[in-house]
């Protein structure tokens, strides 16, 4: 089926090094990867497998090799309409909510800044965007009347973490990008944010999501595809069910042995 659509968002043989000289080093060789409109899609590795390189990649660094696009617009450089359309359609969320919220600012305030952002662009007035960022906590699980007043020092890991979801989700964006999001939650917080996710993805089916994670045992429960990094290389793509029933390289069955231990 996907073979015949285009994607969403779609990087080709990206390569990237850093340094020169003898101080050059490869950090990703010829990784692809294509995600499509109401997928998930997880990234998966270990610390060092150049996962967060690729996201930064994804989200507009220059690579050193191959190429980015977003809705079939090439990503490169600022000025680029891939860019700028990928920058205002995607929603991000960060591993530690506590350090991408603003601590002076108060749960609304926090959601509703993408939209004051592109409050112009979206045609929305005050009472709009009030009312779509309570909307956009009550979807994530929050009492947003509880909740609105509240700062970043109020809440706990996981109650911070759905305000960073609400705020990602306000703008109804095509994309969602999640990097490590629930890897500084405990087993509760997680399990709450992972049906999160899933009721999200009911809720909009035609948002594409992007995980980045080291934990499979998160994975198996949200996407549709895994990609597995390792030492900058893909080492295999596939199904969820495939990678996790039947992976084919060494690193993911070890993955897969960590997690059953």
């Amino acid at each position: 089926m996907s073979q015949h659509r285009v994607p969403l968002l779609r990087a080709q043989t990206i390569s990237k090094f850093y340094g020169r000289g003898h101080q050059r080093r490869q950090v990703l060789d010829q990784v692809s990867l294509a995600l499509y409109e109401g997928s998930c899609l997880a990234i998966v590795g270990g610390s060092g497998s150049g996962k967060s390189t690729l996201v930064r990649i994804l989200l507009g660094l220059e690579a050193s090799e191959g190429t980015v696009t977003y809705r079939g617009k090439a990503v490169e450089g600022r000025h680029s309409l891939g860019y700028q359309a990928l920058r205002s359609e995607a929603g991000l969320i960060f591993q530690n909510p506590f350090t991408s919220l603003d601590p002076r600012w108060s749960a609304l305030r926090s959601v509703s800044e993408p939209l004051r952002i592109h409050a112009k662009r979206l045609a929305l007035s005050d009472e709009q965007i009030q009312q779509r960022s309570l909307a956009a906590m009550e979807a994530v699980g929050l009492d947003a009347q509880d909740f609105a007043g509240r700062f970043p020092r109020d809440c706990s890991g996981g109650q911070a973490q759905r305000i960073a979801v609400a705020r990602a989700i306000v703008t109804r964006p095509r994309l969602l990008l999640a990097d490590e999001p629930m890897s500084s939650l405990d087993v509760s917080a997680r399990q709450d944010l992972i049906a999160t996710f899933q009721k999200l993805r009911q809720d909009n089916p035609r948002t594409a999501l992007i995980l980045v994670s080291h934990d499979l045992g998160v994975v198996q429960h949200m996407a549709d595809r895994i990609l597995v990094l390792h030492n900058g290389r893909v080492q295999e793509e596939g199904t969820t069910n495939q990678v996790l029933s039947h992976p084919t390289s060494a690193y993911t069955r070890a993955l897969l042995e960590a997690v059953s231990q």
